[in-house]
């Protein structure tokens, strides 16, 4: 009898290993799952991302250009050029190289993969996630305010908080430009509340006409984003709760949609 005990015990316990084996490769499967979905929601914005960087360097590339239309034109009529105009020039060049330089940093850092968590002061996250899209805000003639309550700083991975923002704003962007809105606008607002940092992302495009609202965080549910790949809202909600222990949630305003970032201060 005793025998008998020590043998179903031992089964048991032979049986206890095998499924915490099982659990633990599940749980890995699903991690690499998470990181490739992450990944396939950066190469989804890449298309698009270039697109805001040529909108970004076509201005700074105009500008170059009417720098040496006056010197080209004294040159061929024949007239002295000055010391002074042609250090200016080099000035507003040297400004202007720069300018787009700190473009490709940007653009680079994004689809850098974060290794570890670091501290980082929001507005400077934000500052260079619109630098990326800001481009394609201009270029459809959507006024983006950004209103900051309190600068605080963040312990995580940064990159992942700038592409949550991309992934919401972009949306915003879309919808504004399909429902052809006028006088569009795109709002972020930072501030603190009961120990934790909030974002909020709000514009003027009607609304999220979806029922229930929350079906825009599943995978692969795409609304009026032509070529939408329906992961981007899915994986900032994977992104904020499981990566910065926060949450992220969308309803409605009487203007438009109205996304809401809560991240812990700590």
């Amino acid at each position: 009898m005793r025998q008998t005990r020590i043998d179903e015990f031992l089964e048991l316990e032979h049986h206890n290993k095998e499924l915490e084996k099982r659990i633990k490769e599940e749980v890995a499967k699903n991690r690499e799952k998470d990181k490739l979905m992450f990944q396939q929601a950066k190469l989804a914005s890449l298309g698009e991302m270039l697109g805001n960087i040529s909108h970004q360097w076509r201005q700074p590339l105009m500008e170059i250009n009417s720098l040496f239309l006056p010197i080209e034109a004294k040159i061929a009529l024949g007239e002295t050029l000055n010391k002074e105009e042609i250090l200016e020039s080099i000035d507003k060049l040297n400004h202007i190289t720069k300018y787009m330089s700190n473009t490709i940093d940007d653009f680079k850092d994004f689809f850098a993969t974060d290794k570890e968590k670091i501290r980082f002061k929001l507005i400077e996250q934000i500052n260079s996630t619109i630098n990326i899209i800001s481009g394609g805000l201009k270029a459809n003639s959507i006024k983006l305010d950004i209103i900051i309550k309190k600068n605080p700083e963040l312990i995580g991975y940064k990159n992942d908080y700038s592409q949550v923002l991309i992934n919401i704003i972009s949306n915003a962007k879309d919808v504004l430009v399909q429902r052809n809105i006028k006088e569009p606008y795109i709002k972020i607002t930072i501030y603190e509340e009961n120990n934790n940092i909030v974002t909020t992302i709000e514009d003027n495009a009607e609304g999220i006409k979806v029922e229930p609202i929350e079906k825009i965080f599943e995978p692969f549910f795409t609304y009026e984003k032509i070529n939408g790949s329906g992961i981007g809202l899915f994986m900032s909600k994977l992104i904020i709760e499981k990566n910065m222990n926060g949450k992220l949630t969308a309803k409605n305003s009487s203007t438009g949609a109205f996304f809401k970032i809560i991240i812990p201060k700590n």
